[in-house]
C-alpha cells in the first residue's frame, strides 16, 4: 500500500494551514506537508506525488478582488517552471486520477471561485456559484449546527448521523448560485452535503444566528458528483479535540472532536484506492 500524503497549501494570507496538517495526521495520513504556492509554482512540489489537497481558511491576497478571487485566478492560468504545463493542468490531472480535495473556509470560496465547485457535469473550470459578503454585513465568528443530507456522494460525510456542530468564522459566507437550474441541480443530486440548521439538525434554517450568513438554501458545504471535491464555510479542522469544544468543560464530551471525521474519511479512502 501506498504512504497516504496530505499536502496543505499556505502563503498569500492563509492562517490554518498547521490545524488542517495536524488534523490529517490524527485522520490518519502518513504524511502531512504544508507548502507554499510559490513551491507548486517553481516546481519544486508537485500535486502529482499526494492524494489530499487542503485548501484552507484564511485571507487569500487581503480577499482584494472579493475573498479568493486573486488566488483563483493565480491557480488557474500560472504556469509551473520548467514543466511546460500551467498549474491548473496539475490540479485537473489530479481530479481525473481519483484524488481527493478539500476547500475550508477560503479555501470553499476559492474552489468555487475558480469553478471547481459545484462543477456540475464534470465541469471543472465553468463558475456557476460564489460566496460573498454575510447578510448581516459582519464578520460571523460562532459555532454552528449543520445538517448532513445522508444521500450525498461526499465521501468526507459519511458515517455523520444527523449533523455536526462546528465553528465558522467569516465575512464572505453566503453562498450563491447564478440561476434556478443550477439551484435546482445541485439539490437535486445531493451535492449540498451540509447545511445551516437547528441544535435538533431537523431541517435547514434561514433564521440567524443559526444560519449565520444568508446562504441560499441554508446551504453550508457542497462537493462535487464524485464526492471527492468538497468545500465547506466551517472548519472541521478548529474541532479535532474535545477542548476545542466551546462547553468542554461543562458537558461529557468525547475525547474526538467532530470534525475530525471528514479527514478519517479521507484518509480511509485513500488507503482503500492507492
Amino acid at each position: 500500500m501506498t504512504k497516504a500524503k496530505a499536502l496543505v497549501i499556505t502563503g498569500n494570507g492563509t492562517n490554518c494551514e498547521m490545524e488542517a496538517a495536524h488534523a490529517c495526521r490524527l485522520g490518519g495520513f502518513d504524511e502531512a506537508r504544508i507548502a507554499h504556492i510559490s513551491e507548486l509554482m517553481s516546481g519544486e512540489v508537485s500535486l502529482d506525488d499526494y492524494h489530499f489537497l487542503n485548501l484552507t481558511g484564511g485571507f487569500l491576497d487581503g480577499d482584494d478582488l472579493g475573498s479568493a478571487k486573486a488566488q483563483a485566478n493565480r491557480l488557474r492560468y500560472a504556469a509551473v517552471e520548467g514543466k511546460g504545463e500551467l498549474l491548473v493542468d496539475q490540479i485537473s490531472r489530479f481530479i481525473a486520477d481519483g484524488k481527493l480535495i478539500l476547500g475550508v473556509c477560503n479555501g470553499f470560496q476559492l474552489l468555487v471561485k475558480m469553478g471547481m465547485l459545484p462543477a456540475l457535469g464534470g465541469n471543472y473550470l465553468n463558475q456557476t456559484a460564489t460566496l460573498t459578503y454575510n447578510a448581516n454585513g459582519r464578520f460571523q465568528d460562532r459555532w454552528c449546527y449543520l445538517k448532513c443530507d445522508a444521500a450525498s456522494p461526499s465521501l468526507y460525510t459519511r458515517g455523520i448521523e444527523g449533523g455536526v456542530y462546528l465553528p465558522v468564522r467569516h465575512g464572505e459566507g453566503k453562498f450563491l448560485v447564478d440561476d434556478a437550474n443550477t439551484l435546482e441541480a445541485i439539490e437535486t443530486k445531493h451535492l449540498t452535503c451540509l447545511k445551516y440548521s437547528d441544535k435538533h439538525y431537523a431541517a435547514p434554517t434561514m433564521e440567524f444566528p443559526e444560519n449565520p450568513n444568508g446562504s441560499v438554501n441554508a446551504i453550508a458545504g457542497i462537493c462535487d458528483e464524485t464526492g471527492r471535491v468538497m468545500g465547506l464555510m466551517p472548519h472541521p479542522e478548529a474541532f479535532v479535540h474535545r477542548t476545542q469544544h466551546p462547553r468542554w468543560t461543562r458537558e461529557d464530551l468525547p475525547e474526538e472532536g467532530e470534525g475530525l471525521i471528514f479527514f478519517k474519511n479521507a484518509a480511509k479512502y485513500v488507503k482503500e484506492n492507492f
